[in-house]
This record gives C-alpha cells, structure tokens and sequence, in this order.
C-alpha cells in the first residue's frame, strides 16, 4: 500500500483529495481517502479521541494511531490519500502532527501553493520555497498543489517539479513515491514488526505469570508476530491471565518445566555440558526445574529460538545460564549489550551500556564487532565511533589511549567495518563538528554505532538521550551470544517487552 498526504487548508483538501482519488482510479489504481479528524466532527474536544490525546500531550500514541487508522484504510486499496489533520486552536501543533505522520506511513507528500494576487513568477518561487521548507522537515518534495496558469505551471515544471491543478487533480500514479528522508520511532516499530512477522519465530518466556508478561505475549499475539512460550503452571498462568482481563490466544504455548516430558533429558544434557565444572546429575535435575535455566537449555536445544526474561529477576540470573552452556560465538570472547535507540529522525546503536563495567581493550574490539553485527541485523549500514574524552590526538592519557588501542585492534580485526577512535561524542554526530576536528573521517559527523568506553559512561549515556530527546530506547540487547537470551529492567513497561521480544526474533533470524 503506497499512500498520498496533502497538506492543505481544511476548505481545499476534500476537493482536491476527491480529484486526485479520480484521476488515479482512472489508472486503474484502487484508493481509499483517509480523513484523520472525521470522528472530531461536530463535537467538543472532551468527546474526540484526537484532541483528547493532544491536550494530554500524548502525541506519540496519537500518530501511532492514525498510522495505524491509515493502514486500516487501505487495506483493500493500492494508494491511500490521506487529509491533512485539522485542529481547531492548535494549528501549530497539527501542522506538526501532519509531518509527522507523513514520515510515519512513507507519504508522497503534496503541499498546496496559493496563487490569488502572485505572478506566475511569484507562484513558481513560492513553490520553489516549500520544497526548501518541507526539505526542512525531512520531507523531499516532487510534487505541488496549485491552482495556477498554464504559465506558472510550466516556471514550475522548470524547476523539476509536478504540478498538481485542483480543478483536475491529474497525479499520475508513477508519482507517487516516499517523500520520507527519516527513520521515525513508529516507522522503526513498524520495519520490526514486518521483520519478525516475515520469518516468525519462537520465543519463550520464563516469567509466565507475571502480569506484564501475559499482557505483552497475549499482545504479541494478536499482532502475529512471533510464537510464544510461557513457562509455568497452566492453571495458574490462566487464572492470572483471567485476572487481569487478558485472552490468551490458544496457539501461546504454556510449559511447566517441574512436570515437562522433557525435564529429564534436558537436565542429563545440562549434566554432560557441565560435569568437567562439578555438575552432579542431581544438581543438573535441581537446577533445571528452574524456569530459566529451562528456557535457556529450550533455546539451546532449538525447541525455542530465543528467550526474554528479567521482569523480575536480575541481569545475573538471565544471562548465567546462557554463558554456562549456550556460550559465545566463534571469534567472541565477551557478552555485551547494546540499545537500540530510535531517535526522532533515526536509529543509533549504543554499546556497551549494560554487561561490562570496566572493559578491556580487547572487550571493547568484541563490543564494537558485535555491535556492527547487531546493527546490520536491524538494517543499519554501522559507522563506529569509539567514544572518548578526546578526539584523534587532541589528547592523551590511560582511558585515551585504551581506546586508541581498542580502535586499531577493532580495525585490524574488521578490516571491513568503518571505525574512527577516539572520538567525542560531538564530533561523531556533527557533521559541522567533525569538519574541524576530523575532516577526513568516513565515520566522524556520520556515525551510528557508539562504542562507550565504560559501563558508566554507557548507562548515563543512553538514559539522559532518552530522557532529553523521547527517544524510544530498545534494550538491552546481549549480543555475542550464538543464540539469544535477553534481558528485561524489572521496570520494564508492556511495551518494553513486547519490543524486546520482537528484537529477539530478529536476532534470532540472523
């Protein structure tokens, strides 16, 4: 489904986006017209769900939303023209709402010229200055709206766009394109979902009767992205679930490790894995009715394809019995873990910023190997920064030259990867930034992988982004691992596991 934005005054886009509808159908194309506010209608801001999360300050779910309201409208259409959304005493933010949400669904975006009192002259600059303006907003303008001269047509034309008439809205339909230069956190999410629902995967879940875990597999679920894995007892994981006024989906697999057919083969596997290091059979069966150890030896076994745990146990007690026996993988000494962070224009990947308090040059080549792989993984083309205090030989020092040291070990090891270090933040993110202090650099100005140089550093680092910017923060993904087990905070929200989740999957499918 491709879709079409106007952005217009509310007077001219029904007519426009009904001639436009016209002209493409006679294309042979099927369209859906899509108006954001039509249930605000008549109605007080009290009583419209729209203006309600605006006042809130919920714009996040609002877009979210809509996105998924356009989605919904094209179903059984191959263009969706979307109405510009129209929000009485809050222009400035609806104006941002409609950016936004053109970036969100990769909208062809057609924005409207006056030309009552311009010349043709003038009607042809004042487009040339929307395209500059909207090119502002990340958005790559080919297409204008206007209801001008043949001759101001043509001036337009001559500076390589399309012109849109509203008297007969003739769009033709090899037009209508992406005008999206961003990566926004819906888009993100969206690119997720598609990714794990294309190869789904099986993932379990120890912790299957806490709350929050039984919300987000019944979520999960109903989204069809991953198959789900819930350890404990039945009956009471479905009186919890009852509880809460949660449906579980019948394909959610539940699995009591104490009374599973397969205990005791896993436990005799996790024995033969483990007596070399003082594992006694008894212990082996002991510990394997523990439901991570469980979960962990189903991912080893390729019963489940990775796991999420932590809702209510710590980073140690997730991850121990994954470095026992599902181990790293080859040439990968060192489990680290890294964010996914989704900024409002894009996504960097932060590492480490959760296993290694203080690593060692040889742990920081492993965490910035291991973090280009999960970044391709996710469609990232990595550029690495290996973050310090200082910038190329602007200074020196123990912590400066660990990382000038881990810089040209990552370098000799992954000759194919482009990594700068040691660089400062600023100048790994600033293009401006980067031309005075490293003009050179394929990486300064443009990287999106950052490599800190201690736990410190990358805790402090990915919380204050995420607290100053919005930014939506996936993770902490373990990465090294050759098969995924992933860690939750204790404080993790619905949401917050359901992401994870699905990052699993996909690390799961690489």
């Amino acid at each position: 489904m491709k879709s079409v934005m106007l952005m217009c005054c509310e007077s001219c886009a029904p007519k426009l986006a009904e001639g436009i509808a016209k002209s493409l159908e006679s294309q042979g194309k099927r369209v859906a017209i899509f108006v954001p506010h039509a249930d605000c209608a008549g109605k007080k801001p009290a009583d419209c769900e729209a203006l309600k999360l605006i006042a809130a300050g919920r714009k996040d779910a609002l877009l979210a939303k809509l996105a998924e309201r356009v989605e919904a409208a094209g179903k059984d259409a191959d263009i969706v023209i979307v109405q510009p959304m129209v929000a009485d005493g809050m222009m400035r933010m609806a104006y941002d709402i409609n950016i936004a949400l053109a970036h969100d669904i990769d909208a062809t975006v057609i924005p409207a010229v006056c030309a009552d009192g311009k010349t043709d002259a003038e009607v042809a600059d004042a487009a040339d200055l929307t395209v500059k303006l909207f090119a502002q907003e990340g958005l790559k303008i080919s297409v204008i709206a206007s209801p001008c001269s043949d001759a101001a047509a043509a001036l337009i034309r001559a500076k390589g766009l399309e012109v849109v008439n509203p008297k007969d809205a003739r769009l033709a339909a090899d037009k209508v394109v992406s005008s999206s230069t961003r990566v926004t956190p819906n888009k993100f999410l969206k690119s997720l979902y598609n990714m794990a629902r294309a190869n789904k995967r099986t993932i379990v879940l120890p912790e299957g009767n806490v709350d929050r875990i039984i919300k987000a597999a019944a979520e999960l679920r109903a989204q069809d992205v991953v198959n789900i894995v819930l350890l404990g007892d039945e009956a009471e994981i479905r009186a919890k679930a009852a509880e809460i006024g949660v449906s579980l989906d019948a394909s959610i697999k539940i699995v009591n490790p104490k009374t599973d057919s397969n205990l005791a083969d896993y436990a005799n596997t996790l024995f033969e894995l483990r007596k070399a290091k003082g594992m006694t059979e008894d212990k082996a069966l002991e510990l394997m009715k523990d439901k991570t150890f469980f979960g962990t030896m189903m991912v080893y076994k390729g019963v489940a394809d990775g796991m999420v745990s932590g809702a209510t146990t710590s980073t140690a007690e997730t991850i121990r019995p994954a470095l026992q026996f599902v181990k790293t993988k080859p040439g990968i000494k060192t489990v680290s873990g890294v964010f996914l962070m989704s900024l409002a224009d894009r996504v960097y990947v932060y590492g480490d910023c959760a296993v290694i308090p203080n690593p060692t040059t040889d742990q920081l080549v492993d965490v910035a190997v291991a973090s280009a792989a999960t970044a391709k993984a996710f469609g990232i083309d990595p550029r690495i920064a290996m973050l310090s205090y200082s910038t190329g030989n602007s200074g020196s020092g123990p912590d400066v030259d660990a990382v000038r040291e881990a810089t040209a070990k990552a370098k000799e090891a992954a000759p194919d990867l482009l990594i700068e270090g040691p660089i400062q933040y600023d100048a790994a993110v600033s293009p401006e930034v980067a031309k005075t202090k490293l003009p050179d650099s394929p990486v300064a100005g443009k990287a999106n992988v950052f490599v800190f140089p201690n736990l410190n550093a990358g805790n402090i680092g990915y919380k204050a982004v995420q607290r100053a910017s919005g930014a939506i923060a996936i993770g902490p993904l373990l990465q090294g691992l050759k098969k995924p087990v992933n860690d939750l905070s204790r404080g993790a929200t619905v949401a917050d596991i359901v992401n994870t989740v699905i990052v699993t999957a996909i690390q799961s499918q690489n």
